[in-house]
């Protein structure tokens, strides 16, 4: 790997931090402790686990995705797009309170990581084959979200 690539994959492990960093700063706390949630809910201590992996799987896609397609590309555009709206999700869900605002935006995050793969898929398949866990849980992520918002249609 060349010193250039190396700054390169460091520059998105940096921003997929720095998406992350929103879930460290807007915590579940007590107000989420209290919601009813569905027994299918994975227990707390896999969310970190699950993020981490997901977030390397989601930088060295991009990186892959940049050494091929370069830094001012639609693929990494709509890269960039989708890991802004990753960033957002945490700050309306547990910071604003706002479960149905969190739910509309985690579909615009959805659509945003498939058109991201849609994207990635001509220039570098594999990088797009990465991104797959982080869709299928983002589509699980947006069930439990609606239905806890269901379940507490009170707690806003």
């Amino acid at each position: 790997m060349s010193f250039t690539d190396g700054l390169g994959l460091a520059g998105f492990v940096v921003a997929c931090v720095l998406a992350a960093s929103s879930g460290a700063i807007f915590r579940p706390g007590t107000w989420y402790d209290s919601l009813r949630k569905p027994s299918w809910r994975p227990p707390n201590w896999l969310f970190g686990p699950a993020w981490t992996v997901l977030y390397i799987l989601i930088a060295v896609a991009g990186w892959m995705v940049w050494k091929k397609a370069g830094l001012v590309s639609v693929p990494i555009a709509i890269y960039a797009v989708q890991l802004v709206l990753n960033a957002t999700w945490s700050g309306l869900f547990f910071g604003m309170r706002r479960m149905d605002l969190a739910f509309a935006e985690l579909v615009l995050l959805w659509l945003s990581i498939a058109a991201t793969i849609w994207t990635f898929q001509p220039v570098d398949q594999t990088a797009a084959w990465l991104l797959v866990p982080y869709l299928c849980w983002v589509t699980f992520a947006g069930a439990l979200n609606f239905t806890v918002w269901r379940l507490n249609p009170q707690a806003g």
